[in-house]
């Protein structure tokens, strides 16, 4: 007996609902494997940089590089098993549309979460490798943004639109900093949406990190990236790009993104090792020429969006300060780019202060038109006496110092106990309120 019409469209949208097997388009061979890199023949003309490779079926990697007679591919896994003589297929690029769908979730570079899955997407595909908008049609920085930091909220004011950096040593508070800034932005109302990227960090960090440091509230409005240490470059440098992607979307939807990355040192990391795969010279620290400008063109993609999407990216970038040196390559680098930078330092955080941002070696560069001539003057002052007693500090504590006879750095060390909750506090609900803390602090 023949089904009834009803039945026969049920099966053929089951049919069409099933996912297809990648188009292959050619294929070439496997030559070498060494590492996370694959050589392959029989793809060069066809397969451009970027394009997608699938070996043996069920190994996923992007051409990198093409020398004429082979391609490299960077592996998206391992490269455990492979042998040379293995097809290689040229497989159609994976697109992924960020949508609302994708809030609340933890996905991986490929846009999965931990199920395997992908949330359903939304109406335009990201291009993970977009050019960052004119620079003759970004919008100006717009309003202040309250973090709930005293310190931020005055002398180091983060605005609409702004690129700062935190630098900090290891183990010094600054994706603690990065969590209570995604808490406490959705909190404020100050962004529509939070896009995360943990890159490189460690794997049993990442699920804490959701649930304790941003909390299960402000997941609702956020989504996290996440490529692990162990985890090849290839994983880490797409996991990057993708989350940008994602900002970039909703931004472009009119929307204020938060863009929180951590962090930008273990991104250069992995842009190194498929660099110097390829055979690029390196030079500073071994980083070759390259990373540079893919660190500017990563963080410039950032930043007040134009007139016609109405939307920005407030972006954070952590950048991991090896040793404490500040003028190794990638963090000078970094503090060029950026619209100012906050340091944390670990003297500070040893001595228990949380968060330990040094506020003498920090800067942002909304500074001073985001402040009224009034701010300005108080944090002025603030400054002054903060680093007069900072210039004073051993000579007051080993008690050479005599009371009285230089009457700044008597104010100094009389506001220091005051100074020094102040820069403590992270619980202000209004930049009003900092300022006015402040103001009593240094009087």
């Amino acid at each position: 007996m023949p089904k009834p019409p009803s039945e026969n469209l049920a099966t053929l949208t089951a049919q069409f609902a099933t996912p297809l097997p990648p188009l292959v388009v050619h294929s070439g061979r496997v030559l070498s494997c060494a590492g996370q890199t694959v050589q392959i023949s029989g793809l060069c003309g066809r397969a451009g940089i970027g394009a997608s490779i699938m070996i043996d079926g069920n190994r996923r990697g992007d051409v990198i590089a093409d020398d004429g007679h082979s391609v490299t591919v960077a592996l998206y896994g391992s490269g455990q098993g492979l042998t040379s003589g293995m097809r290689a297929d040229l497989v159609p690029v994976t697109t992924l549309a960020p949508g609302p769908d994708w809030l609340g979730k933890v996905l991986d570079f490929d846009g999965r979460d931990a199920d395997g899955k992908r949330p359903r997407q939304g109406a335009k595909p990201a291009d993970l490798n977009a050019a960052p908008p004119i620079a003759g049609h970004r919008r100006a920085f717009g309003d202040r943004i309250c973090t709930g930091y005293s310190a931020i909220d005055t002398f180091l004011p983060l605005c609409r639109g702004q690129r700062v950096g935190l630098f900090a040593g290891s183990g010094v508070g600054k994706t603690s900093l990065l969590g209570g800034l995604a808490k406490s932005t959705g909190q404020a109302s100050s962004a529509d949406v939070t896009v995360i990227a943990l890159i490189g960090e460690r794997g049993r960090e990442v699920r804490s990190f959701v649930e304790e440091v941003v909390g299960p509230e402000a997941m609702k409005r956020t989504v996290v990236f996440a490529a692990t240490s162990d985890q090849p470059p290839a994983a880490k440098l797409r996991a990057a790009r993708l989350a940008m992607a994602t900002a970039e979307s909703f931004r472009d939807q009119g929307q204020h993104v938060l863009f929180l990355f951590d962090s930008l040192t273990r991104f250069a990391q992995a842009h190194r090792e498929v660099a110097l795969s390829v055979g690029e010279t390196p030079a500073l620290r071994a980083f070759p020429p390259s990373t540079f400008p893919t660190l500017a063109g990563l963080c410039e993609r950032a930043g007040p969006g134009t007139d016609d999407t109405g939307g920005d990216i407030t972006a954070v970038f952590s950048v991991l300060v090896q040793g404490s040196d500040m003028e190794e390559p990638i963090a000078d680098t970094v503090r060029g780019i950026l619209d100012g930078h906050i340091i944390l330092d670990r003297a500070i955080a040893e001595g228990g202060r949380y968060p330990a941002i040094d506020v003498g070696r920090s800067i942002s560069r909304s500074l001073p038109e985001a402040a009224t001539e009034l701010q300005n003057a108080i944090l002025s002052q603030g400054r002054s006496l903060l680093r007069r007693y900072e210039d004073g500090r051993l000579m007051v504590q080993s008690g050479l110092y005599v009371a009285g006879t230089d009457p700044v750095l008597d104010k100094a060390v009389a506001c220091q106990p005051n100074l020094d909750g102040f820069l403590r506090n992270a619980n202000v609900a209004t930049i009003d309120e900092s300022f006015i803390a402040l103001g009593q602090a240094i009087s």
